[in-house]
């Protein structure tokens, strides 16, 4: 059938389309005039900033802070005594015990930061590490508290962390998208691929998503199939260029459309650059022992951290890695910690402990440590007493929790903000995920209330009108 019978670039795309098809087209004969005019060129900052890229690890389900990184001795005194407190409001309704933390902590390093022995490795990590032990959110809920997290909004729409870094600072590599995904295998995270999304900002800056399932593509369809080759092959993207040209001129505003060429545009040289970067066997065996990729706890996170440093030091900007899988089900795949705290910590923190020590680890003997920014995360911590009166697990709690950085201009070995002695509420310097976000814009170089977008009369930005940069954390 000749390109003359098709209708339209939709019908020829339904009867044409195995593999990316014309993915090649406009880079393989106007690429001089693409990297003028591509919305992933590289883009200047409003200041040197001293992390060229991010690595984002979101643990999923809310980690305890008073289990993990902020401990209270004042817990295990008062360990089963029933807890009341008019301002307490418990997310599940159950009045709970106070719970000392089962597990013991560590000063570790020249600093002397405390540590749970949850995490051994990230132990001998202590003095690349700042702490933010008074963060506070305003939701107990996964789905927005997750998505505060990574928007800076509660609701659905708006543009993830990846998409405005994206957004301002463009690529590193012509090659791959400038912001990657890494979903945790055993499923999506609370409100799934909105966490990634471009929103209002154009719809190239959306995170790329690839499958972290063992012996499964991590892109499917890249592979251009043999039947598809030569002279068949040309027309095709002759008559998808036309239409795709036609369709532009119909539809000027339209960018859903512009966004899809350049994907594929990218997906054609990905063709080439994606098998080598996702082949972890090409790792020597000692790099493979300390990620973990080959062990049974650490197999799945581990090769989603080794593959965020090799996609880091080919230049994609923004790698997003979720540590922690679908909520519901049991034993959870996440860290929500109602049922039983010990198991859950214990079994979480083995799949993500010796992973991200790795992680810091291997970018520091690379030299790329000091120019990638480490961001670690969770939607909201979790209550200092137990969730029911004979309860061995933990309730939500936004009220007081940690999140933490390291690597590119971050002050190692250091802690800001503090909680009461519960760990109930944040008693110093109150912080929230508007003042991470701008000082993770303000490393990279971009100041968080001029990187803006014009959007529905308002102009948008990441940190709404909100934030502040943490100048006490910085190197």
């Amino acid at each position: 059938m000749s390109v003359d019978s098709f209708s339209s670039r939709r019908e020829f795309l339904r009867r044409s389309g195995n593999g990316f098809g014309a993915a090649a087209l406009s880079w393989i004969l106007q690429r001089d005039a693409f990297a003028s005019e591509s919305p992933y060129a590289a883009k200047s900052t409003h200041f040197a900033g001293k992390a060229k890229r991010v690595i984002h690890i979101c643990s999923t389900g809310g980690v305890s802070h008073v289990d993990t990184f902020d401990p209270k001795p004042v817990l295990k005194k008062r360990h089963g005594e029933e807890y009341k407190d008019p301002k307490y409001d418990p997310f599940f309704g159950q009045p709970g015990r106070i719970l000392g933390s089962p597990f013991e902590f560590r000063e570790c390093g020249q600093s002397g930061v405390p540590i749970s022995d949850l995490f051994p490795h990230l132990q001998r990590c202590a003095d690349d590490i700042a702490f933010v032990n008074s963060m506070h959110s305003k939701n107990s809920n996964h789905t927005p508290a997750t998505f505060l997290e990574n928007t800076g909004f509660t609701m659905n729409g708006f543009p993830s962390l990846g998409a405005w870094i994206s957004y301002g600072l463009g690529s590193e590599n012509a090659n791959l998208p400038a912001f990657v995904v890494l979903p945790d295998a055993r499923g999506l995270p609370a409100g799934g691929s909105i966490n990634w999304t471009s929103g209002f900002l154009p719809a190239v800056h959306q995170g790329v998503a690839f499958n972290t399932k063992a012996d499964v593509e991590p892109i499917p369809n890249l592979k251009t199939p043999e039947s598809v080759q030569g002279k068949t092959r040309r027309a095709g993207f002759d008559f998808l260029s036309k239409l795709n040209a036609d369709f532009s001129e119909r539809h000027p505003h339209d960018d859903v459309l512009d966004a899809r060429i350049r994907s594929y545009e990218l997906a054609a040289q990905m063709q080439l650059s994606i098998p080598g970067i996702v082949d972890l066997d090409r790792e020597s065996k000692s790099t493979r022992e300390l990620y973990g990729v080959d062990d049974g706890a650490t197999l799945g996170f581990g090769r989603s951290c080794l593959l965020a440093r090799r996609l880091s030091e080919r230049g994609v900007r923004f790698v997003q890695l979720f540590n922690g899988g679908a909520f519901g089900g049991r034993p959870r795949v996440n860290w929500d910690a109602h049922e039983n705290l010990v198991d859950n910590h214990g079994r979480q923190a083995a799949t993500l402990d010796k992973p991200v020590a790795a992680l810091i680890q291997d970018l520091k003997s690379r030299g790329l440590f000091d120019e990638t920014l480490i961001l670690w995360t969770s939607e909201f911590g979790r209550t200092p007493v137990t969730q029911g009166l004979n309860g061995k697990g933990r309730d939500h709690h936004p009220s007081a929790f940690t999140v933490w950085m390291a690597g590119g201009g971050i002050k190692g070995g250091t802690r800001f903000g503090s909680t009461d002695e519960l760990g109930f509420y944040v008693a110093d310097r109150p912080t929230q995920f508007y003042d991470i976000h701008a000082t993770m814009l303000h490393l990279t170089g971009m100041d968080h209330t001029e990187l803006t977008f014009y959007h529905n009369g308002i102009q948008r930005r990441l940190t709404d009108v909100h934030g502040h940069v943490i100048p006490e954390v910085l190197a």
